[in-house]
């Protein structure tokens, strides 16, 4: 268990907190059959609000990560020791990702070798490895890099049988490698592919780059107010740009394209610089003090929420409470988002017993 830092950015605190709790709420429908189209995924290309969750994490990650290894390389710790210790993270990181996937049975012909915190991990390590070696110059080249390289993969590339070009569920290229090379090990509901493969973290690497910028901006001698409003224009910059490329490569969360990624990150720049100006500057922390409570032990709070819901069902639990519960009180869509509501507010409750006794938990 960690104290936090006295310097901690608490509008960071904030943006994860409140993206978390988004995260459950989508993630807990009391009843999946009846949920608003806003907290489910896109079916295919575009994007709804849920799609804002994942990248926005990975943003987040390149931010926390800049702030944190920016202060120790300024004091002197050398490089190689820095990295041996993102790589540690990273394997822990990892191996909750798999422990989480193969809950409860574990088995290990099936288990799920790419997933949210394995894709966490992987990004977390390429971004951290970048950023040690490079300057500002050299990461924006390696984000054009991994952006430019998916697409001339994904487009360029042909698939056995089917050609290139092809951005459908299954003609493209990251399903085919997915399939060839995960196996039985992909995401269980696709069977032969994963949304958090192989190929389509390359831009998701470019994600979390872009949170290294962010922190880099954040690290800038600049005025409070000069660096909020290039928060926005940078933000703004990359929403038009990913919605140009949208006209190449469709904003698509799934296949993680390059269009999403720009847009996805342009968001979290927009988003970001609203918290920065209304926390950290108007010092108006008590307004969103709940989020900051909630991001302050994100790790934990997203696994409770994980390992919770498969337990009360496993239990027999789960499906009796929402039917003599929530659904006499609601209609259908109103009844399954009153639970997913009430289980985000449990696991703040989670989140609040540790911030209270100062229980602060740090991969």
């Amino acid at each position: 268990m960690d104290k936090p830092a006295s310097t901690r950015l608490h509008s960071l605190d904030a943006f994860r907190g409140a993206t978390i709790a988004l995260m459950i709420i989508v993630n807990t429908a009391g009843d999946g059959r009846h949920t608003y189209a806003p907290l489910q995924h896109s079916a295919w290309d575009g994007w709804t609000i849920t799609d804002v969750v994942f990248p926005s994490f990975l943003w987040i990650v390149g931010v926390a990560m800049t702030l944190s290894l920016g202060k120790r390389v300024a004091a002197g710790v050398p490089r190689s020791r820095l990295f041996l210790q993102v790589l540690r993270r990273a394997v822990i990181l990892y191996c909750l990702g798999l422990l989480l996937y193969g809950f409860p049975y574990y088995n290990l012909s099936t288990l799920r070798l790419m997933g949210v915190l394995q894709r966490i991990a992987i990004c977390y390590t390429a971004a951290a490895a970048i950023y040690l070696t490079t300057k500002l110059r050299g990461q924006i080249l390696w984000i054009a890099g991994l952006l430019t390289t998916y697409w001339m993969l994904m487009m360029l590339v042909p698939v056995p049988g089917y050609g290139a070009g092809h951005l459908d569920v299954e003609r493209n290229l990251a399903h085919y490698v997915d399939h060839l090379v995960l196996g039985a090990h992909n995401y269980a509901p696709t069977k032969t592919w994963d949304p958090e493969g192989i190929v389509s973290t390359l831009p998701a690497i470019a994600t979390a780059l872009f949170g290294v910028l962010a922190g880099e901006l954040l690290r800038a001698k600049k005025e409070f107010a000069e660096r909020t409003v290039w928060f926005f224009v940078a933000g703004n910059a990359l929403i038009a740009l990913g919605l140009i490329c949208n006209t190449w490569m469709p904003i698509n969360k799934k296949l993680w394209t390059t269009s999403f990624s720009l847009f996805m990150a342009g968001l979290d720049f927009v988003m970001f610089a609203g918290f920065l100006w209304f926390v950290d500057h108007l010092g108006r922390r008590r307004a969103v003090r709940p989020l900051e409570i909630l991001g302050m032990n994100a790790i934990v709070v997203y696994l409770a929420s994980e390992f919770l819901e498969p337990i009360l069902s496993l239990l027999g639990w789960r499906d009796p409470i929402y039917q003599a519960v929530f659904v006499p009180l609601a209609s259908p869509n109103n009844a399954s988002l009153l639970f997913a509501v009430t289980y985000m507010l449990v696991m703040y409750g989670i989140s609040y017993v540790m911030y209270r006794r100062g229980w602060f938990v740090k991969v």
